[in-house]
């Protein structure tokens, strides 16, 4: 298995962006055998760079999280990342993780603060544990063996009350603390990634890539309450278009491939180092932009 930031330097003397998905753990085990069985053996067939597996709240997925990580890379032959949150978990719990992936031959950490536990409004550290993701990208540097990725916000972390300006500043802090590459929070309005990627670049020195987060709209319910998570503003052009479309899933879908496909080739011809799939564990929308995209792998 490669680190990304080799994938990253590989594509760029290929002169071609990098492109990765990612899945989450399911939470039956219809869900693992889909997951396992059908969605990715189907995206496989992209030839994706990588894949990233997420960590749920509060660890619930740890162990999971590792099986399917472990499994994409001995199956399939493809890197894949684990991600890993400061969210419930002392240093000495967040060292035997990164020891244990080390041992199933995981190569790359996303490294993440984690939202706060269900049930709780603000993000609390575990004592012996940290509270903010540069200290645990500065652990996963000091025991070698990693390529580090954290998280890039285009319209502001929501917990950041200062402000975007104020929250793209943090940044810099988890790249001086080793990390490799960004992958953004989802968005739709480019213009966003591009303010984000200017200033980070421009005001900081920020000089590694930082790959936008795509989200092809699965249906109006499930976009409105991720971007009420994390938010994200949803574009009064795609609102308005989502309400023509009404409660037709069918159509909510090859609309959002429309709007990820333009989407996407607005960031590519504005010179993005790659793009980063949050697939939702469905392989349809993702396998349509792509072959929309004509992106060239290895």
């Amino acid at each position: 298995m490669e680190y990304i930031r080799d994938i990253h330097r590989a594509a760029q003397g290929e002169d071609r962006p990098v492109f990765s998905i990612e899945f989450f753990p399911p939470k039956t085990e219809k869900g693992d055998a889909s997951l396992l069985n059908r969605t990715i053996p189907k995206l496989m067939d992209l030839k994706p760079d990588y894949c990233s597996v997420t960590y749920g709240a509060g660890g619930s997925t740890r162990e999971k999280t590792l099986a399917i990580v472990r499994e994409i890379q001995e199956k399939h032959g493809l890197t894949a990342m684990s991600h890993l949150t400061c969210v419930n978990a002392t240093e000495a719990e967040l060292k035997a993780y990164l020891n244990e992936a080390k041992d199933a031959g995981i190569k790359n950490i996303l490294a993440l603060r984690g939202d706060p536990p269900a049930g709780t409004t603000e993000f609390q550290a575990t004592e012996g544990g940290f509270e903010y993701s540069y200290q645990l990208v500065d652990l996963i540097r000091s025991l070698d063996g990693f390529s580090i990725g954290v998280a890039g916000f285009p319209e502001g972390h929501i917990a950041c009350k200062a402000g975007k300006q104020a929250d793209w500043d943090h940044l810099k802090s988890k790249v001086d603390a080793g990390a490799d590459f960004v992958l953004t929070q989802l968005f739709f309005d480019n213009q966003d990634y591009l303010d984000f990627r200017d200033y980070t670049q421009k005001q900081t020195g920020l000089d590694i890539p930082i790959y936008p987060g795509i989200l092809p709209i699965l249906s109006k319910k499930q976009i409105t309450r991720f971007t009420a998570l994390c938010g994200a503003q949803i574009p009064a052009a795609m609102t308005a278009r989502l309400e023509e479309i009404g409660d037709d899933d069918e159509a909510v879908v090859e609309y959002g491939i429309e709007y990820a496909t333009e989407q996407c080739q607005a960031l590519l011809k504005a010179g993005v180092p790659g793009l980063h799939f949050y697939c939702l564990n469905k392989a349809y929308s993702t396998t349509q932009v792509i072959k929309n995209l004509g992106l060239k792998t290895p």
